[in-house]
């Protein structure tokens, strides 16, 4: 029988007031069950809500150092116990160890860049017109901040929005999506572990439809961070602008990489193949779209399909794989179907296409890594976010061309360019309309002191993870203070 697991609110383990359970499944073999978690509903949320409202207080008069402190030592748990985050990491998610050690070792450096942060000034003093008068600002936390993660990054995404949360002062209630709680279940003993005060850190399992609403509408929550799909993400921003609330949105991606005549082709295929297809392409920052101008099209494309070919399938566990299973049936089956929505609009797949067979890949759920050609720029598959192993190659006649239509989709997350010229680079920077520019470099993988974020459709505008991460997560306090008074 599979292990049951508890939310954790107030600084205890609990069960949901449902008494129905959920199980965790591992996308690389379906008869794997990983255990059985809480089935949150309303009233389970409302009494993380408040467990968190109830310690704001105490953890707001706790200095930024001593809260700091909390995140350097659950940097030196993580440290300690990487290889179980990492293979907890894998079996839930499907990622693969390499990536997986590499996600742990991510949120390591994020709570130690936040620890630093707990030491560092968060307001100015400006001179007064008045030389009697004291005149400062200081960042306040918000209060209460409910964060919705995704599975695609069940630990590193948590981490940087909950790192800069609490040591900016808020207590916080995570609600982990659905297929991977009990990563999040590993991050809340973390947190036990390092004896952060009852109620600062709370974790509530089960399905956004049942308990995400109270997350978002609960008058004690001041504001909320997401990572999720666009749909959803639009929702939760109506929501929060009824109530005055801020909210901060991480949504889809359509990436493209434009490839210059000029360009290193072999570079160029290597990066472009391994930002569409490492982790499936389960990445919002993946590479989907190469835009490929002039004459180069038919080598760049031979260099692409050819590499993807030789890409290891298998289960994450096994250190050469690459392209893993991606996270689920339901996925499995929508990738599908729109391959063959761009074959029926005219699309060419030159390679994968379909599903792998035999006795390692049946009991998964892994898929072909796919290339298809002939995609219009305006076709469905060059359009819309897949979240699969699925790179469309596009012709463009020229870079003008190529940068029109780079910006011609909804979204707005990472793009990247390969070429030699200077003048290229610089046009391309500025033009492109995307949060994340990478230049001769892979569209996925992003530094943690820097800010991440996207433009149009893929972001609410507010940055995530490094300085920029205090505009969202306090309210700036201006401070007169008359001395002649005294």
């Amino acid at each position: 029988m599979a292990e049951r697991y508890q939310n954790y609110v107030g600084g205890a383990w609990t069960d949901a007031t449902s008494g129905n359970v959920s199980t965790s499944i591992n996308p690389a073999d379906l008869s794997d069950v990983i255990g059985e978690f809480q089935a949150s509903n309303s009233a389970d949320a409302d009494a993380a809500i408040t467990a968190a409202s109830d310690a704001k207080e105490g953890w707001r008069r706790t200095s930024s150092l001593a809260r700091g402190s909390y995140l350097f030592k659950a940097a030196a748990y993580l440290e300690n116990n990487l290889e179980k985050y990492a293979q907890a990491v894998t079996r839930e998610s499907g990622k693969a160890i390499l990536e997986s050690r590499g996600e742990v070792g991510r949120a390591i450096a994020l709570l130690q860049y936040y620890g630093v942060e707990g030491s560092n000034p968060v307001g100015t003093v400006v001179p007064s017109v008045n030389p009697n008068i004291l005149l400062y600002t200081n960042r306040m936390p918000l209060g209460v901040v409910s964060l919705i993660t995704p599975w695609n990054f069940p630990i590193a995404i948590p981490i940087w929005k909950m790192a800069p949360a609490l040591v900016y002062g808020n207590t916080v209630v995570l609600k982990p999506a659905s297929a991977t709680p009990y990563v999040a279940t590993l991050i809340a003993r973390m947190w036990e572990a390092v004896d952060l005060p009852s109620g600062v850190f709370n974790l509530l399992t089960g399905s956004g439809g049942t308990v995400g609403n109270e997350l978002i509408t609960s008058p004690m929550v001041s504001a909320i961070s997401f990572t999720g799909s666009t749909r959803i993400g639009m929702q939760i921003a109506v929501e929060s602008a009824k109530r005055g609330n801020k909210y901060q949105l991480e949504m889809g991606g359509k990436n493209p990489v434009i490839v210059l005549p000029d360009a290193d082709l072999e570079q160029a295929a290597e990066i472009t193949v391994s930002g569409a297809m490492k982790y499936s392409g389960q990445k919002c920052t993946a590479t989907s779209r190469a835009i490929v101008v002039g004459n180069v099209m038919e080598e760049f494309t031979s260099l692409v399909v050819d590499k993807t070919r030789k890409l290891k399938i298998g289960p994450g566990i096994e250190e050469d794989s690459i392209v893993v299973p991606v996270i689920d049936q339901v996925s499995k089956d929508n990738i599908k179907s729109m391959i063959e929505r761009g074959v029926a609009d005219g699309g060419t797949v030159l390679t994968g296409g379909g599903a792998p067979t035999g006795p390692e890949y049946d009991a998964g759920t892994f898929v072909e890594p796919t290339v298809i050609t002939e995609v219009a720029p305006d076709a469905f598959v060059a359009c819309e976010e897949i979240f699969g192993p699925v790179l469309s190659i596009i012709p463009a006649a020229d870079a003008e061309d190529a940068l029109e239509i780079a910006n011609s989709v909804e979204y707005g997350l990472s793009a990247g360019i390969f070429t030699r010229n200077l003048n290229s680079v610089l046009d391309f920077a500025d033009r492109i309309e995307a949060g994340i520019v990478k230049i001769n470099g892979e569209t996925a993988g992003v530094e943690p002191q820097v800010p991440f974020g996207g433009m149009k459709a893929s972001s609410s505008g507010n940055r995530e993870q490094g300085k920029a991460a205090i505009e969202f997560f306090t309210q700036t306090k201006t401070i007169y203070v008359d001395r002649s008074a005294t």
